[in-house]
């Protein structure tokens, strides 16, 4: 890439983000987009603007996100977003932290350096001016190195600080959550799995009750056992989707009668896709199908309490300790029966895995990880071949019949620009949703921890494939023939390409802070989907309401997009120390940003109280160990004699990650007593926690109690009030 066309990138991108954020402005400051830029406020009461839309202007936002405090974002969001935050804070200072050293020392120690550069006099405005402020523009022996080697250090020291800093700050936000005086049911109960088969003189809930009721004598307080839902479950998301069509035809019905007094019913046809069979009068039939279905689904109900019980169960406690205590509690000799853990937010349980078996959970673990390891394998062919396909030089050798076309200066300019990283950005957008099939396939319990472990996965996936693919990809396909001609060269090749391919990751960096940030900030793409499906999909309130319905903040990738520009950063920040500007800018820039999408625009999905942070950590201090390795691998191939002095910083960084892991990571499996045995403010109403876990497929229909007496049970309600 030559530098008109980093100019290019870098111009462009800040442009379309200048000009997404005066759109942004104009937009948010209409009544009718308040659905799109202020969903959470509107779904919390709260007023969508405060002091009135034409307050607004293109940097209120920023004023009002620098302005709300952690407690704000808590609030509005939940202690996982605030986590997020701290992920990002931490990056942010980093790289700031790193920055202050390493730009005024090692830039002029690169620049001033001439034993490469009397030998490479390529000096035509080229992009290679700015690769003369890399490490690769130093030569291979000399006291300059020596500054390279201390940089190195600085850096991994300011990333202990500010890890050890960040994990005890997120330790006393999960400390501050769970001893809220809040009463949230997930806390009175826990889930148990591989129960052992039940004898024939006892019912599976009478086993349940007994041994629990046996063990924690004045807490126990009910079980309800998990049963398979998967056909009552598809018979009341028929009877969901009848009700909407018969909401839908009614409303369509009432809006024609306000124009047209004597205007017909509507009808369809009952055949495929509506378009053959029989016409009908869609009301009616509706109707008709619903009392249909609801009778099926008591009927199937019945059957599914009865018949259909699994061996797992979640059972509860009238106080919040004694179900602490159970989580952590080792029940029976044998590890795999009677398997406890602290049961996951009533939105969060996924029912079908529920009742999975320990070593069957075992297997499909293994079996994942597995087909993962496969996938980025055979993903970094593609991933190579694009890194080094989408390079205009290999792309006219490949098709000659492209050259006319490149060789115009506008259109060289802007794909050197653009192509190769629209390319990669496009080429991961296809992964994510695969490897959130994969996490569940595992049979995890709960949607967090199936979003914590995806995001596992696409993190080491994008590392190796598109740090590590790119890197190599683009240098072996270009460097083939004298690599073939000299295997040993290849050492030499991928030393020398390192620093070079600094520019592709820089502008990579740019393209996803401007137009990526850009565009969430103005959310061009939902506004339109949105309006759209207002005006000539939606009918009733329920299906407007879904059309604005914003989500959450997609931890399963956005934690992995941002470790891979961490990542990108701090291995080029000794090699290449002018990417950490850009490294500072996206995360300064996505703290920004993103707190007011928390406070205003996402609503999350799930609450863990952070329990990703571990997991992120172990991300972090995976991508310090890259770092430190990469060095030690770049200097070792210039032949730096002193390069052993630099083999304790892994050894380093397993060490803090051994003592974090021991001193922290517990606290993050398990609630601690001491945080749980804090007074609540009122007296939890046990009967509502429990009936909070009741799937919707069996409390649907308004099921009279004794439908749910061969699988809930009704022991030791004694003490109940007591917490």
């Amino acid at each position: 890439m030559d530098f008109p066309s980093f100019l290019t990138s870098l111009a462009t991108s800040f442009i379309l983000f200048v000009i997404l954020m005066f759109l942004f402005t104009w937009l948010s400051r209409k009544s009718g987009n308040a659905e799109v830029y202020y969903p959470n406020r509107i779904l919390k009461g709260m007023n969508p603007v405060e002091g009135g839309y034409m307050t607004r202007n293109p940097f209120a936002w920023m004023r009002e996100a620098i302005s709300s405090s952690e407690t704000d974002i808590i609030n509005m969001s939940g202690v996982d977003t605030a986590v997020y935050f701290v992920f990002l804070a931490t990056a942010l200072g980093i790289f700031v932290f790193s920055g202050i050293v390493l730009l005024p020392v090692l830039l002029p120690v690169a620049a001033t350096d001439h034993t490469i550069r009397t030998v490479n006099t390529t000096s035509k405005g080229t992009f290679n001016e700015l690769d003369n402020l890399s490490m690769g523009q130093v030569g291979n022996s000399g006291a300059r190195l020596w500054a390279f080697i201390v940089a190195t250090y600085w850096v991994s020291i300011v990333s202990y600080l500010s890890l050890w800093r960040a994990y005890k700050h997120v330790a006393e936000l999960r400390a501050k959550a769970l001893m809220s005086p809040e009463v949230r049911a997930d806390q009175f109960a826990i889930l148990v799995r591989d129960i052992p088969p039940v004898s024939e003189s006892q019912s599976r809930k009478e086993q349940i009750d007994s041994y629990f009721s046996a063990i924690y004598p004045e807490t126990f307080y009910r079980s309800m056992v998990v049963t398979d839902n998967k056909k009552v479950n598809k018979i009341y998301e028929e009877l969901e989707g009848y009700k909407k069509k018969l909401e839908r035809a009614e409303a369509i019905y009432a809006e024609s009668k306000n124009t047209k007094p004597d205007a017909l019913k509507p009808s369809h046809k009952t055949g495929f896709l509506g378009i053959i069979g029989e016409k009908v009068d869609s009301i009616e039939f509706y109707n008709d199908k619903i009392k249909e279905l609801i009778e099926k689904l008591e009927a199937e109900q019945k059957v599914t309490l009865k018949e259909k019980q699994q061996s797992s169960a979640l059972v509860f406690f009238n106080s919040r300790v004694a179900a602490a205590s159970a989580s952590q509690n080792l029940h029976a000799p044998i590890v795999d029966t009677w398997t406890v853990i602290d049961a996951p937010e009533p939105r969060q349980l996924i029912w079908t895995n529920l009742s999975k078996k320990f070593y069957e959970r075992i297997i499909r673990q293994y079996v994942v990880y597995a087909v993962v390891f496969l996938t980025i394998f055979f993903y970094i062919i593609p991933i190579g071949f694009i890194s080094a396909l989408t390079t205009l030089d290999n792309l006219v050798k490949l098709f000659p019949f492209l050259k006319p076309v490149v060789k115009l200066e506008v259109v060289k300019t802007v794909l050197e620009a653009y192509l190769p990283q629209l390319a990669l950005i496009l080429f991961l957008a296809l992964l994510p949703k695969f490897l959130l099939f994969l996490s569940k396939a595992e049979g995890i319990p709960s949607e967090s921890h199936v979003t914590r472990a995806a995001s596992g996965k696409y993190f080491y996936f994008t590392v190796l494939n598109v740090f590590i693919g790119v890197t190599l990809g683009g240098t072996l396909f270009t460097s083939f023939k004298s690599i073939e001609h000299d295997p040993n060269s290849i050492f030499r090749v991928l030393a020398k390409s390192l620093p070079q391919n600094a520019t592709f990751f820089l502008t990579f960096v740019a393209l996803k802070f401007f137009v990526g940030y850009g565009l969430e900030l103005s959310r061009i793409v939902p506004l339109i989907i949105f309006h759209l499906k207002k005006k000539y999909l939606c009918k009733t309130e329920a299906e407007i309401k879904e059309a604005w319905a914003p989500g959450d903040l997609g931890y399963a990738t956005r934690f992995p997009n941002d470790m891979l520009i961490m990542t990108i950063v701090l291995c080029y920040s000794v090699i290449a120390p002018i990417i950490i500007p850009f490294g500072v800018v996206y995360f300064g820039l996505g703290w920004l940003l993103l707190r007011n999408q928390a406070l205003k625009v996402y609503v999350p999905s799930f609450e863990s109280y952070g329990r990703m942070w571990p997991h992120i950590y172990t991300r972090m201090i995976a991508t310090l160990i890259l770092y430190q390795v990469t060095m030690l691998g770049y200097f070792g191939v210039k032949k730096f004699k002193p390069t052993p002095v630099l083999f304790p910083l892994p050894i380093i960084s397993l060490i803090f990650a051994f003592i974090c892991q021991k001193k922290f990571r517990r606290f993050f499996t398990s609630p601690a007593l001491e945080v749980v045995s804090h007074e609540l403010k009122e007296v939890p109403n046990m009967e509502i926690v429990y009936r909070s876990f009741i799937p919707p497929c069996l409390s649907a229909g308004k099921p009279d109690e004794h439908q749910f007496e061969d699988a809930l049970s009704h022991v030791s309600k004694t003490g109940s009030s007591s917490v």
